[in-house]
């Protein structure tokens, strides 16, 4: 126990000094001073107190040559402490006042960012993420000579990614609930949407797979249309993954599909006889 308050006492000391110090700071009326004292502490890394100090010298250095750099400050201090709503507001509000200042295109990409920081969980709703992507495109389209290029289009892939897995789990919950004709739009919307997606052969197999079930449970009536939306699905998918380890499957779905439908046409032409 001795120990613990041998090494605990001179940080309470140390600590406490800090804060005094920096009381005497907040309540000094020297504004240069101050300003000094919150790069000071930007530079250390300090982001809590150096902030304190940029909100006050705000309105008092504000039109003067200081100001730039001030605000520039100021916008970070929320970015580091991951306050990334207001550092949205912030970087966009920088470059509402500097938009020829040297530091734009940096800035520039930090604000898009923060749509990227703010971005959430898969499963919440994706306004920042669709923000974030919207962001860096306009990035990419104002400085398409930036050294940011690269990192802006790997969070652009971030994104789409993170919307895809969305989308993805939104088809796969239908189909699991058995909302099949649901499943099959979204896994086809998925296609359309992700083209380039690696899972793309899945999605097909998976859309044809769902509009098999939907036409196995339909009224008879409704069976041979919904049929042959598989074989068409199944000739889309032919025509896009000739090479697609998954094709054998879809041609099996694509085979009982046209037998079937077969079998109703029989159906309707032995009914009238039979009458």
């Amino acid at each position: 126990m001795k120990l613990i308050l041998i090494l605990f006492v001179p940080f309470l000391i140390l600590a406490s000094s800090c804060n005094n110090q920096f009381n005497k700071v907040l309540k000094s009326t020297d504004y240069d001073y101050k300003l000094k004292m919150a790069d000071k502490y930007y530079a250390a890394k300090n982001y809590n107190k150096a902030e304190q100090l940029y909100v006050e010298l705000f309105p008092i250095f504000k039109g003067s040559d200081k100001f730039e750099e001030l605000y520039y400050k100021y916008a970070y201090c929320s970015f580091y402490q991951q306050n990334y709503l207001d550092a949205e507001n912030l970087f966009k509000g920088f470059l509402g006042v500097f938009p020829n200042s040297t530091k734009a295109e940096e800035i520039a990409y930090v604000h898009a960012l923060t749509f990227y920081k703010q971005s959430p969980k898969v499963e919440l709703e994706q306004i920042n993420t669709t923000k974030a992507i919207g962001m860096m495109q306009s990035f990419i389209s104002t400085y398409p000579n930036s050294s940011r290029i690269g990192d802006a289009n790997k969070i652009i892939a971030l994104c789409r990614a993170k919307l895809e897995l969305k989308d993805y789990k939104s088809a796969e919950l239908y189909y699991n609930i058995e909302q099949y004709r649901a499943a099959g739009i979204s896994f086809i919307n998925l296609i359309n949407s992700y083209p380039e997606s690696e899972k793309g052969q899945e999605y097909m197999l998976m859309a044809i797979k769902s509009y098999f079930k939907f036409a196995k449970l339909s009224i008879p009536d409704k069976q041979e249309e919904r049929y042959q939306k598989v074989a068409t699905e199944y000739f889309d998918f032919a025509d896009r993954f000739p090479e697609s380890k998954l094709l054998k499957e879809a041609e099996d779905y694509k085979n009982i599909s046209l037998n079937n439908i077969k079998q109703l046409q029989n159906e309707q032409i032995k009914t009238p006889a039979n009458r």
